[in-house]
């Protein structure tokens, strides 16, 4: 290693301790605080979130490596200005979905108990089938999605130190791992708000060191020309129109279904943090998103035929050859803690699945001795599942896919086409019943594995026909099976 990767790896390291140091305080702090159940504490932070956490939270559990490495990589060495225009699909998601699910989920979730996406559908629906399928439906996208940002974090440590990727990766998810298990909650939000942050002033240095090495945006024009000429072809001559509607719907509209960001519309305080959050993380995702994947496009410029392995490694190269090595670690900490604050929460969501949502609803019961267990243990088990499916996540990332981009976006079209329907419809439609939310996630679900694999068609991706899928099977199904119509305790609690 030289001297320059050793400050690198030295300043990461150091912000990665600071992340855990400050995750476990909080939490701490949080659990001496709080007088409510362990359980609500460790999966929904006692519901205390502000405007501010709120919004960062939610922009950072969105914000993954693909908006810091794999999205302006793509920019940089393929797609030019047109990846920016699609990436600028994703400006709305923290409003969208705050502004559709955030008082709905926020209420609903008060009155039944609920402190998870499958608490809140139990409630909903009343079905055990339902809560079951999601949850297995949710562990197993959730883990494909921790995959590719696993890949993410190792790449980054990889690409700036010289160490083995396996050794990236162990640094990476030991740190990840182990503050996720201990804070909870609690430490997932507050820690968001720091990376949150550290995202707004990576992507800053990220635009200015870029303008200036392209020697202005005069510079950077003469080098798009020679490196990267279709730059300037419009926005379908290098997306087609089907692909552009995918886009609008995997990034865009469907982002209301991904029980990550749904999640957080059942923890602030009042309607006005909602109101506030919603403008704030417009912004933050509108500089950042939009900042990186442009800063991405220009950084095309000055690449002069380096022999990189994929897309991945250009922005973490660039970021060297252009910033003095202090700032470059600090730019560097900015895509580490949009990988953390995405696979914290990915992991918190997932223990939460299998301790709350499988084992103690369907495990423990209503059975006195198993619920006095469950609650003294409570600790252990939440931290003994997240340890488990972190290290899982671990050794299936051994092997990494080639391209980040493309898993991270296989796992939010999974989720979104079996979580979509269940939520909106579950939200504004009251004859929604519990058979057509089961259809909807299942089939949804099979008919965007099945269009992923074989269907190819106008260059449309496979969620827009599980989408489609799910909706019509939520609806037809409901509609055939309503019967007298819904249960009066759901329409009162949920309506």
């Amino acid at each position: 290693m030289t001297t320059n990767q050793i400050i690198i790896l030295v300043i990461m390291i150091a912000y990665l301790v600071f992340n855990v140091v400050v995750g476990m305080w909080m939490a701490n702090r949080q659990e001496k605080a709080s007088t409510m159940s362990k359980e609500k504490k460790y999966f929904i932070g006692s519901r205390g979130m502000n405007g501010l956490v709120l919004a960062m939270t939610t922009m950072a559990t969105y914000t993954s490596v693909s908006s810091f490495i794999s999205g302006p990589g793509a920019a940089g060495m393929t797609y030019g200005y047109a990846q920016v225009w699609v990436a600028a699909v994703q400006f709305g998601t923290v409003f969208l979905v705050m502004g559709v699910l955030g008082n709905r989920l926020a209420i609903v979730s008060r009155r039944t108990g609920a402190v998870t996406i499958a608490g809140y559908l139990k409630a909903r629906y009343k079905s055990d089938g339902l809560v079951i399928v999601t949850s297995l439906l949710m562990v197993a996208f959730f883990i494909a999605q921790m995959i590719s940002q696993f890949t993410g974090g190792a790449t980054l440590v990889e690409s700036v130190t010289g160490l083995p990727y396996w050794v990236s990766l162990v640094i990476f998810s030991v740190v990840v791992i182990v503050y996720t298990s201990f804070g909870g909650f609690t430490a997932v939000v507050i820690t968001d708000t720091i990376q949150g942050i550290i995202m707004c002033v990576g992507t800053f240095l990220f635009i200015f060191f870029v303008l200036q090495a392209g020697g202005g945006l005069a510079g950077i024009d003469a080098g798009l020309s020679n490196n990267l000429p279709e730059v300037y072809d419009d926005l379908t001559g290098v997306y087609t129109p089907g692909a552009l509607l995918s886009f609008w719907v995997l990034v865009g509209v469907a982002t209301i279904g991904l029980p990550q960001t749904a999640v957080r519309c059942m923890g602030f305080k009042s309607t006005k943090n909602l109101k506030s959050a919603m403008v704030i993380g417009t912004i933050v995702c509108v500089f950042v998103i939009g900042g990186m994947h442009l800063g991405g496009a220009w950084a095309g410029a000055l690449l002069d035929n380096q022999n990189l392995p994929t897309s991945d490694y250009m922005v973490p190269m660039i970021v060297q050859e252009i910033m003095p090595v202090g700032i470059a670690g600090l730019f560097l900490a900015a895509p580490l803690a949009a990988v953390m604050s995405t696979v914290s929460s990915l992991l918190i969501l997932a223990s939460a699945a299998i301790i709350k949502d499988l084992y103690r609803t369907y495990i423990v019961k209503d059975d006195t001795k198993k619920i006095a267990s469950y609650d003294k243990n409570f600790n252990k088990m939440s931290f003994g599942a997240t340890l488990v499916i972190g290290v899982v996540t671990m050794l299936l990332t051994l092997d990494p896919p080639d391209i980040i981009f493309f898993l991270n976006l296989f796992a939010m079209g999974g989720l979104e086409c079996a979580f979509f329907m269940p939520l909106v419809g579950g939200a504004f439609c009251k004859w929604g019943t519990r058979q057509g939310a089961i259809a909807s996630a299942l089939g949804g679900c099979v008919v965007y594995v099945f269009c992923y694999y074989f269907v190819k068609f106008a260059g449309i991706n496979a969620v827009v026909w599980g989408l489609l899928a799910s909706m019509i099977l939520y609806f037809v199904v409901s509609k055939a099976t309503i019967g007298n119509g819904l249960d009066p305790d759901i329409l009162d609690k949920c309506f």
